[in-house]
């Protein structure tokens, strides 16, 4: 495999050094992938949900019931198995925190919040390679696929798992070729073929769709399993293991895993190929308008016109659209909220009737602390999953989302800090001003990255001076100061709550009204190419055309140049071996 490296590694130098000068800020992004450390190849287990993923990677760790196998999967978060001495596990909370974990079932089917499980076990097949597998990707609609997705961007290699029940969806076949935008390396895995024995009908369906709609994966191999027989021969029964056939995907995937250099560097250029295309399409725009033919001035202005009409006719849709989100998502936050505060107060009211009111100030003041942390985390959670729906669902192919959007929505008061301070009840609420959201739409998949400042409330000083003005030992005073205290407190979270979603709201119809907006900017300067060169003479269309030529040829050599070296590292995925069998590969 020398000889693919330094193919692979030439062709991804001077991709980039062509880009410096073509395309700075795409060359600074393939440079930072390209400087990426790759500590240990990561294959990471896409697919839709009921195709067995989670039982493949149980059998291929030999570890029945390891990857909690459920059918009503819809946690966001993902499992990432590494090696280790013992199994253990920890996952990372929304908010960053780290914690461990005792129950990997419950965590791993959404009864606990988390955004990624790490998972250490000394399965051998770990030696070689991390495994991730993503069971929040379940039906890989537009919100689910994002999830997916954004593990996608970790992955050294995928592996797609359909089952033999039926031939590939189409949800299927979009997410492939969304997922594939970064990742070179692709290996399928055709589950449950113990269950149907019509699987090689299945197979060869597969491969005739691949070809109408992922050429690049026309002659992919194929590896054909069944979990559950593997599972079976744990106790014992070795030709149960031989018809599970997953001892051939445990090589196959030991073999990807030892050529992690070469694989990283055909994803580095698989990233970089999209940006070669664009440039290159763009030169090639630039020839035809170089050539001030009427015909295509008409198409770019009908273009142009249809994407403000478009702009025009969808903003109230939209609008509403995400109104209503937005609307849903506030009333559930508000009544979470309210049935919170109401089960802090019918526990604080019985342990004032229990055992009095000493240390009643500092147990509302943490019970408060609680709740406000809650709904920062319900908060971070319900706009991350608004954004990523409405803005996977407006997006399109005539309309990028790649470039930062940052937006400040217009708040009230001034300085760094908002505070809220509520007299009669004593109670604090700080909201940074770091509250206006920051949307990152990444890539072309829809990923998006929401920073969402939390929200700090207690029982500020003037709650305590109450309490020892008008409480006392008075148990029947205590309560009145309770009830207010927390009856203030939901006001003002909720206000809070409400405000967040306003900002929300704002920074969403600011990104989609911005990305149309750039397309319109695209469309007009092709339009003024146009333009110009109707207003040259003969030679000075020329040499307009012949400078968008040059750029041409430049953007076509480097993608040709692309392009054959990632045609070489197809070698790098390995073929099943079917011994006597027929074989799919």
């Amino acid at each position: 495999m020398q000889d693919l490296t330094v193919v692979l590694d030439t062709a991804v130098r001077d991709t980039l050094a062509y880009l410096r000068t073509a395309d700075p800020d795409a060359a600074g992004e393939l440079a930072e992938l390209r400087r990426a450390h790759l500590v240990r190849p990561g294959v990471v287990v896409v697919g839709e949900t009921k195709r067995g993923k989670s039982s493949l990677i149980n059998a291929l760790l030999g570890v029945p019931g390891l990857s909690p196998v459920d059918a009503a999967v819809t946690t966001a978060a993902y499992l990432d198995f590494v090696p280790g001495d013992a199994f253990s596990a920890r996952a990372w909370l929304p908010g960053g925190e780290e914690v461990p974990v005792d129950d990997l079932a419950t965590w791993a089917t959404g009864k606990q919040r988390a955004r990624r499980i790490e998972v250490t076990h000394p399965a051998p097949l770990l030696r070689y390679l991390s495994l991730l597998d993503t069971p929040g990707a379940g039906g890989l609609d537009p919100a689910h696929a994002t999830i997916a997705l954004a593990a996608v961007r970790r992955a050294t290699a995928l592996l797609f798992v359909a089952d033999a029940s039926a031939p590939l969806s189409k949800p299927e076949l979009d997410f492939l070729t969304a997922a594939t935008e970064r990742v070179d390396a692709v290996v399928f895995a055709l589950t449950k073929i113990d269950a149907y024995p019509q699987w090689r009908a299945i197979a060869e369906d597969n491969r005739e769709l691949l070809r109408a709609h992922a050429p690049r994966f026309a002659d992919a191999p194929w590896f054909p399993v069944s979990a559950r027989l593997a599972e079976l021969a744990l106790g014992g029964v070795d030709e149960l293991l031989e018809e599970s056939r997953v001892v051939g995907l445990q090589h196959a995937l030991i073999e990807l895993a030892g050529r992690g250099h070469q694989l990283r560097l055909a994803n580095v250029l698989r990233a970089a190929r999209g940006d070669l295309a664009r440039l290159h399409d763009n030169a090639e725009a630039r020839v035809r308008a170089a050539a001030a033919d009427p015909a295509s001035q008409a198409q770019a202005r009908a273009e142009r016109n249809a994407l403000a009409g478009r702009k025009r006719t969808e903003a109230r849709q939209a609008t509403l659209r995400l109104s209503t989100e937005i609307q849903r998502a506030r009333v559930a936050t508000v009544g979470h909220l309210r049935t919170r505060i109401g089960e802090v107060q019918h526990v604080l009211a019985e342990r004032i009737d229990a055992t009095g009111t000493d240390g009643l100030p500092d147990e509302v003041d943490t019970q408060l602390q609680a709740i406000a942390a809650e709904v920062s985390e319900r908060l971070e959670d319900t706009s991350r999953e608004i954004a990523e729906r409405i803005l996977v669902e407006t997006n399109s192919a005539t309309i990028s989302l790649r470039h930062r959007v940052t937006t400040q929505p217009p708040r009230g008061g001034s300085g760094d800090n908002v505070l809220i301070a509520l007299s009669a009840g004593g109670i604090a609420l700080v909201a940074g001003r770091g509250a206006a959201l920051g949307i990152a739409a990444l890539g072309g998949a829809g990923g998006l990255l929401l920073p969402f400042a939390g929200i700090g409330l207690g029982l500020a000083a003037g709650g305590y001076v109450l309490y020892r003005r008008r409480v006392h030992n008075d148990r029947r005073q205590a309560q009145t100061w309770l009830r207010d205290v927390l009856a203030e407190a939901r006001a003002a979270l909720g206000d809070e709550v409400t405000q967040r979603f306003t900002d929300l709201q704002y920074t969403l119809s600011v990104a989609l009204d911005d990305a149309i907006e750039r397309r319109l900017r695209e469309l007009d300067a092709h339009i003024a190419e146009i333009d110009a060169a109707a207003a040259e003479d003969a030679a000075g269309r020329a040499r307009r055309r012949a400078a968008a030529q040059q750029e041409r040829d430049a953007a076509a050599t480097r993608l040709r140049q692309a392009d054959e070296a990632l045609l070489r590292a197809r070698a790098l995925t390995p073929a099943p071996i079917d011994d006597d069998r027929e074989t799919i590969a």
